[in-house]
């Protein structure tokens, strides 16, 4: 039996985070999350571009173009869309996921999501690091390792077909 996985090691990864600027308050600690994971699993500084876009229903149109650059082994969207009293919620919520989902699909790295959808301000910025664990740094960690997994299945010997 032969067994590929991912490390969490990220020396000599380029890594890109998108980011939405829309509810900043909440994707800016994702973004200081990511970022951080990033460097604490080994990813130099200068290897970590960040892009920006007006909202999280634009990340996976700003996503695809950074994915096809093929400049990046991880990528990672940060996002944050939080309920409000019309459908927008739902709406919003379900493109971004599908289009990040889509991106991860095709693209030739690693594709990480770090969108929170939340019913309120105050559960977004809990999972953006204000008490328990930031879901930013979570996501880069994922993308890391992810990463490591393409690479070793990119150098996995081809087998015999019996």
């Amino acid at each position: 039996m032969n067994v590929y996985e991912g490390s969490l090691v990220g020396t000599g990864l380029k890594a890109a985070l998108v980011v939405a600027r829309f509810n900043s308050l909440v994707t800016e600690q994702l973004l200081v999350g990511a970022a951080d994971a990033l460097r604490r699993h080994g990813v130099a500084d200068g290897d970590i571009d960040v892009f920006r876009c007006p909202g999280t229903f634009e990340l996976p149109a700003i996503l695809r173009r950074v994915v096809a650059t093929g400049r990046y082994d991880a990528v990672v969207a940060l996002g944050a869309v939080i309920r409000g009293g019309t459908p927008h919620f739902e709406y919003v919520s379900a493109e971004v996921t599908k289009g990040v989902a889509h991106v991860a699909m095709e693209a030739g790295c690693a594709v990480a999501m770090g969108v929170l959808t939340c019913d309120s301000m105050e559960q977004a910025l809990e999972r953006a690091g204000v008490k328990a664990g930031n879901k930013g740094a979570e996501a880069a960690a994922a993308a890391v390792e992810q990463a490591n997994v393409l690479r070793a299945i990119a150098r996995a010997p081809a087998r015999k077909a019996e």
